[in-house]
């Protein structure tokens, strides 16, 4: 018997039954009194006993990441004197005078992330350049020291009203990192950064996310000094009493960073979460003894999170709409497609994490023509499919219901669009089984799963059948489920019927939603459109007049087959690469695309040409910025047309320590 069975059974006592045998009428009345009475006591016992809640798993959100979970994609905004320098890392000595966008306009800016469906923005206030884009006290480094609004503008407050008159919430980017400040890596840069996040949390209204680079210490120009600072990421900025002031200062704002406090980062910055993608998570330091930090973290573990981890911490995934963060005219024509957005939105926030998209502005301070254009379709394509769920109205039935109260523990929670109202069983039932019986057949390509996280994350596996050909036939598995999973169908189905079934859980389930959508046509017409362009490309696509040198070995020729699955790698952290063509060619400069695994990234370089082979001279040196987290295509630009014949690429430095690795290596001209 079910445990509350019982209690709704009435019976009669039966002392009523022996006082018939003594007085009928008596005994009648006195039986149906009582009857009543007993019916009333229980009758009463039914509305005040009622079936206790499964118990908590894990560690659990807190109030502000329950929030969070509702509003998962949002967009950055990299803006400042890197978009006038054509950099990505500033060194520190640029004049703030350079920074000029004479046209910009937050409005445009806003609104053409808005139309791609973004609920907020994070505005990078300062980068590792350590130039300041609101006329902050703490440094002559800023926004006052430019032409923009005639030395008195204020950009951050610019975008903040702008978000707020489009209905976004808005964050901050601060850089810890500070190339340009004298004092970095001291006490009293510590205390100066606490004093700019004072006045961002204090003078912009409510913030809804402070956001933490794990970037810190190195190579700067750090007020003429111009050295190389390391600082103990362990303990230097004291993270903990950073975070104490934020609490203090924004109690509602999220902080995100390495190791939290509230989200972590994912790990990459290639625009995905792992498979699966735990929300709780449980840091490791790379540096033997020392506890983790920001920039101190085996950041492979946070791709896939840790299940049972210690924190409640889902992961961010930030990634860019071009190959930087700061936009770069010779960029123009590497813009993400709305499609590839829609493909890395399942990669993200159809994984439980957040999709953090950046959406830099160009040097007239407004989105470039072509992103919007792209954010506009990526919008379009998130309206029409997510505007009807076609679980709506669908009726269900489970193999098992916690304590038979179908009231509060029953399967029509799942279609209530409610996220903490909840199916669950029993606690020794960890793998049941629900069937949904749809408001007849429907076609849909999407399944949207989603627990009671106030519960915790309690499902390790399931899988969904769908009814086809008169028999169940498995059309979806998923690991991880937590605050969303979004589960993409390889093919369209149609069918009355699915079924969900429990895998494997610690606990009974609690799960909140089963939605059902189909992807926009609009998809299949973009997909048409990229096989088209790619068969075009590829018919256009020809071998470089530029070919390895011949006295380099033989697998360096990786290096220029335009395959960028192949990779060349030195024989030490210092190789090079010589490549040459048949006469003297006046040449523009040379791009660079590391191993996608990012393995033997080279972050400093030289190049240097030749026209006969034997003098040669150094055109171009430099950094490869945050290219460990970002392996993508780097472009070398002279300052002027050079002549040669021969040109070489020399790694001085590679980001992991191990041999310089090329996938490719060709010649602007």
């Amino acid at each position: 018997m079910e445990p509350s069975t019982h209690l709704r059974q009435s019976n009669c006592n039966p002392t009523i039954k022996r006082g018939l045998r003594w007085q009928k009428k008596a005994a009648i009345k006195l039986g149906l009194g009582a009857c009543l009475l007993a019916a009333a006591g229980s009758a009463s016992a039914q509305k005040t006993v009622t079936t206790a809640p499964p118990a908590p798993y894990g560690v659990l959100p807190s109030q502000n990441q329950l929030n969070w979970q509702q509003n998962n994609l949002y967009a950055f905004i990299h803006f400042g004197l890197n978009t006038f320098t054509d950099k990505e890392w500033g060194y520190g000595d640029e004049d703030p005078a350079l920074f000029n966008p004479q046209h910009f306009d937050a409005d445009q800016i806003v609104k053409s992330i808005a139309q791609g469906g973004f609920k907020a923005v994070i505005l990078t206030c300062k980068h590792h350049d350590g130039f300041c884009l609101w006329p902050t006290k703490t440094t002559t480094h800023n926004i006052t020291k430019s032409p923009f609004r005639n030395g008195k503008g204020d950009l951050v407050r610019e975008i903040e009203q702008a978000c707020r008159k489009y209905g976004l919430k808005f964050g901050v980017y601060l850089s810890p990192w500070d190339r340009n400040a004298p004092s970095y890596g001291s006490q009293q840069y510590v205390e100066m950064y606490r004093a700019q996040l004072t006045e961002l949390l204090t003078q912009y209204g409510d913030i809804f996310e402070i956001w933490h680079d794990g970037a810190n210490g190195g190579d700067g120009y750090y007020g003429g000094a111009r050295e190389r600072r390391n600082i103990d990421r362990s303990t230097y900025y004291n993270w903990p009493s950073v975070w104490a002031l934020e609490r203090k200062l924004q109690p509602k704002a999220l902080i995100f960073g390495d190791i939290g406090a509230d989200l972590r980062w994912v790990g990459n910055e290639r625009g995905y979460a792992g498979e699966p993608c735990w929300q709780t998570f449980t840091p490791v330091s790379n540096e033997p003894g020392k506890a983790p930090s920001n920039g101190t973290i085996k950041s492979e573990l946070s791709t896939n999170g840790t299940r049972n981890g210690k924190y409640w911490m889902p992961a961010e995934v930030d990634f860019s709409i071009r190959p930087g963060w700061f936009w770069h005219a010779s960029q123009n024509d590497q813009v993400r497609t709305a499609l590839n957005l829609w493909d890395h939105y399942f990669l993200s926030a159809g994984r439980g994490a957040s999709m953090l998209l950046n959406v830099p502005p160009d040097k007239d301070g407004l989105v470039y023509k072509t992103d919007s254009i792209e954010l506009k379709l990526f919008g379009q394509l998130l309206k029409e499919t997510f505007a009807k769920d076609l679980a709506k109205g669908a009726r269900a039935t489970a193999t098992n219901i916690r304590g038979g109260d179908k009231k509060d523990f029953g399967p029509q929670h799942l279609f209530d669009e409610d996220q903490f109202s909840y199916w669950s069983t029993d606690d020794k039932v960890h793998t049941p089984e629900v069937t949904v019986q749809l408001k007849g057949k429907q076609t849909f390509d999407i399944i949207r799963l989603k627990e009671n996280t106030k519960l915790g994350q309690r499902i390790d596996s399931l899988q969904v059948d769908g009814w086809l050909d008169g028999k169940w036939q498995l059309i979806a598995a998923a690991n991880s489920i937590g605050s969303n999973k979004l589960l993409r169908l390889p093919a369209k189905i149609t069918t009355d019927k699915i079924r969900v079934r429990i895998i494997a859980a610690p606990v009974c389930p609690a799960l909140s939603d089963i939605s059902l959508f189909n992807q926009s046509a609009l998809v299949d017409q973009l997909q048409q459109q990229a096989r088209q362009q790619k068969n075009t490309a590829a018919g256009n696509t020809k071998a470089s007049d530029w070919k390895v040198s011949s006295f380099q070995d033989a697998k360096a020729s990786l290096a220029t087959d335009l395959d960028p699955a192949t990779v060349w790698q030195a024989a030490d952290q210092t190789g090079q690469l010589t490549v040459e063509a048949g006469k003297v060619r006046s040449v523009l400069g040379i791009q660079y695309l590391p191993a996608s695994n990012s393995k033997g990234a080279i972050d400093k370089y030289s190049v240097s040409v030749s026209t006969d082979g034997k003098d040669w001279h150094q055109v171009a040196s430099g950094e490869f910025s945050n290219i460990l987290a970002s392996p993508v295509l780097q472009s070398v630009h002279f300052t002027t047309p050079v002549a040669a014949r021969f040109i070489r690429l020399e790694a001085l430095h590679t980001a992991d320590g191990k041999p310089a690795a090329i996938a490719e290596l060709s010649v602007l001209e």
